[in-house]
């Protein structure tokens, strides 16, 4: 019964969304990344989009106001992932922040003398376990663009992968997916970036996916989505592990 009134209600919903061909026409101009999708992948993301943002509150920082059209850049970024896995994948929690610019929190961090020193690290995203997903608008304005970097992406993968905890590089995978191949898959790619990486080595994936396993999921969420090609090229297993795992495969969209 429940699931039936939870269809009827996000039904009625997307039925009387007041965003207008024009605003949508708007904001898929701003996302390139969006133009590869079939009619009824876009038609799927819209309706994602409409119930993402009456689910999540899209709250601006330092007076900065969120207009829809801003709205909508973000949802239907974050919505990508989950175009095959419903926005069920992002239960738990109910905020997106959104600052001008980068941010820099404070924090205090214990060391292992049990000294505690005060930090104030430059960021311009983060994702906090059933907390809020934080971004920023300089960043995400044109992410869309298909150059491998997606912030938007970036953070909503570190949401699916803490739905089982903390981030780690292994969310939650679906029932036919074989646990063994994963960790192979992601264990040995990793450990293979990292060499790269400490050669000097470009080979056109951010560096910061060396930094830990959550970054790495996290970083080649953004290359599955933007350059699948050169996810393929390089990490081809993983490349197959993510096209289970997100139940998308992203490379034909380059071609139309």
């Amino acid at each position: 019964m429940f699931c039936f009134i939870r269809n009827w209600l996000d039904r009625r919903a997307i039925a009387q969304a007041s965003i207008t061909p024009a605003e949508w026409d708007a904001a898929f101009a701003a996302l390139p990344l969006l133009d590869g999708l079939s009619g009824h992948e876009k038609s799927t993301l819209q309706e994602l989009a409409i119930l993402f943002l009456q689910r999540k509150s899209v709250e601006g920082a330092h007076g900065l106001v969120i207009t829809q059209a801003m709205a909508l850049v973000i949802a239907l970024q974050a919505c990508l992932p989950v175009l095959a896995l419903g926005l069920e994948s992002y239960s738990g929690w109910s905020t997106i922040i959104v600052y001008p610019s980068g941010f820099a929190p404070q924090r205090v961090v214990r060391d292992e003398y049990g000294v505690e020193h005060h930090t104030r690290d430059h960021l311009s995203g983060e994702a906090w376990q059933r907390g809020p997903v934080i971004l920023a608008w300089d960043e995400i304005r044109y992410a869309g663009h298909i150059d491998g970097c997606n912030l938007v992406i970036h953070e909503f993968a570190h949401k699916l992968d803490m739905q089982n905890g903390v981030a780690n590089g292994f969310p939650p995978l679906h029932p036919d997916m074989d646990i063994a191949a994963w960790t192979r898959a992601f264990g040995t790619g990793f450990e293979d970036f990292q060499r790269r990486c400490a050669r000097g080595e470009h080979i056109g994936i951010d560096h910061y996916a060396a930094s830990s396993p959550a970054e790495f999921f996290a970083v080649l969420s953004e290359i599955f989505f933007e350059r699948p090609d050169l996810l393929r090229r390089h990490y081809g297993v993983v490349f197959e592990q993510m096209k289970r795992y997100y139940r998308q495969d992203p490379l034909p969209r380059l071609h139309k």
